[in-house]
């Protein structure tokens, strides 16, 4: 379980392939900030741009840690397996944490794309295209996480190829995530608010209800 309030700013230094055949995955080596791994051990999780992961090795001093990335989760997410990728980093939640962003899982619902990257005033606006399929789970001031990072949505508008999604970012957020690399055309990946999906799901179950005809045992 994670917050979507990113604790440090990682780099893929190494890819490493698992076999030879597409039904492979890859295993990451990924670089992280000074002591970033101090209280990291083995089988622990940590998102990565919003994707759960579990550390299986990890060296301190080099302030590097690696993991293995399946070809399903390499086909369903963004950007995961490119050398040079800055990546926003989190640990998973301790009892004790304040719930600072919103509840993530850290299991990706779908790749959107970046339509819009530029600054507004001090500020900066973030128009992603989320797939179709999202688009009931999305609303005006709700919360979406966008490659890990917990964000508000500002404003909605659905189209034909799916939902533009605006968000607002603050100088702070741009600074101190790996959004800021980000430019139009961008793949990232995308993580519906927990509540969303439980009310759809039981408003599903509601239609389903009414519209099925009642018989007599």
């Amino acid at each position: 379980m994670f917050t979507g309030i990113i604790t440090g700013v990682g780099r893929i230094a190494a890819v490493h392939d698992l076999g030879r055949s597409l039904d492979h995955g890859k295993r990451l080596e990924i670089s992280t900030p000074a002591h970033y791994l101090d209280d990291v051990g083995l089988g622990d999780s940590i998102a990565i741009n919003g994707a759960c992961m579990t550390v299986i090795a990890f060296d301190a001093a080099r302030h590097v840690f690696s993991i293995d990335i399946s070809a399903e989760s390499l086909d369903k997410t963004a950007e995961l397996n490119q050398v040079g990728t800055t990546l926003n980093l989190e640990k998973a939640l301790r009892p004790q944490d304040r719930l600072g962003g919103h509840i993530v899982s850290g299991h990706v619902d779908g790749v959107g794309s970046v339509n819009q990257f530029h600054q507004i005033g001090e500020s900066w606006l973030l128009q992603v295209l989320a797939p179709p399929s999202l688009a009931k789970y999305l609303a005006y001031k709700g919360s979406i996480t966008v490659n890990g990072v917990s964000l508000t949505v500002n404003q909605i508008a659905d189209t034909p190829t799916g939902c533009l999604v605006d968000i607002n970012l603050i100088p702070h957020t741009v600074q101190n995530t790996a959004l800021g690399s980000l430019q139009p055309g961008s793949s990232v990946n995308l993580e519906i608010d927990t509540v969303a999906r439980y009310v759809e799901r039981m408003l599903s179950l509601e239609n389903q209800a009414a519209t099925t005809p009642w018989k007599a045992s």
